[in-house]
């Protein structure tokens, strides 16, 4: 919503400061210079970029307009989760998470916490970390490097989708005299015409640098800044489960590690210990 806002805002100040100068806004609507500079950047995207990448890049165009993004109560349901999985680890047993880790889409625990339940990418590296613990034989030092080695793998993939909607926008002022080159050469041919003719075409033709430079500064690049957000949300997932589950694994008491998953939580979203411990308090699991 907030995004849709800002390119409400964007749309606005333009055309009202063109009205406010005089300006007819009939004027801008030089669908010629839309096709070529659209086209032109459709093109250079398909070109450029691989079919999973576009498949991101258009999953968080999608996302970035949604109402409500990240909030603290998801990571306090993805804390709850840890506790419950790693006290009925410790109550029942390793071994008893098999079921639950094969086959999510079955299990009682994770239908009790939606959110994560539908997230698939941090379900799945949840998953994968826990099977590690199940399956036994890695000591803690490895397990935290190659859950390292994963998040650096996860946040370089995460980059892919920003930085090249951000090539593509940043190319988008060069696309704008490509189209702005192409009505003067019409206008050449037309020079000998009246003056208001010419006048007309030259305009169509500046037309195509401003779309150009607009499309850049005021719609591409912001967006691909708002993806680049959206994908550090994605890792602050990762990265929590990353230190639960390493704490859980050098032996610490579910609480505890759940406390090490905390912190890495960024402020904005970071629940407090006493909430989290008032969470974890209602979660009881018996024995056997």
């Amino acid at each position: 919503m907030i995004v849709l806002a800002g390119l409400g805002v964007v749309i606005v100040s333009v055309l009202g400061g063109f009205i406010l100068e005089g300006g007819n806004p009939l004027v801008l609507l030089q669908w010629a210079e839309f096709f070529i500079i659209g086209g032109v950047a459709t093109g250079a995207l398909l070109i450029s970029t691989p079919k999973n990448v576009l498949l991101k890049i258009i999953r968080y165009i999608l996302g970035s307009f949604k109402a409500k993004g990240v909030t603290k109560e998801n990571f306090v349901e993805l804390l709850q989760l840890l506790y419950e999985l790693f006290q009925t680890a410790r109550v029942k047993g390793l071994l008893t998470l098999e079921s639950h880790v094969e086959k999510p889409e079955a299990s009682d625990i994770y239908s009790r916490y939606p959110i994560i339940h539908n997230n698939h990418h941090a379900l799945n590296f949840l998953n994968d970390s826990l099977k590690l613990l199940v399956v036994g034989g890695v000591p803690p030092m490895e397990l935290e490097l190659l859950l390292d080695a994963d998040l650096e793998t996860q946040e370089e993939e995460g980059k892919k989708p920003a930085h090249t909607l951000t090539r593509i926008g940043d190319s988008l002022p060069g696309m704008g005299i490509v189209a702005a080159v192409l009505g003067i050469v019409i206008t050449m041919g037309a020079i000998g015409g009246p003056a208001s003719e010419v006048g007309h075409k030259v305009g169509a033709a500046l037309v195509g640098t401003f779309l150009g430079v607009l499309m850049c500064y005021g719609f591409l690049n912001p967006l691909a800044a708002q993806i680049e957000h959206l994908a550090s949300e994605e890792e602050l997932f990762l990265k929590s489960i990353k230190a639960g589950v390493v704490a859980y694994a050098k032996g610490l008491p579910p609480i505890v590690a759940v406390e090490f998953a905390r912190r890495v939580i960024i402020n904005d979203f970071r629940p407090s210990f006493t909430e989290i411990e008032e969470a974890c308090r209602a979660i009881k699991v018996k024995a056997g």
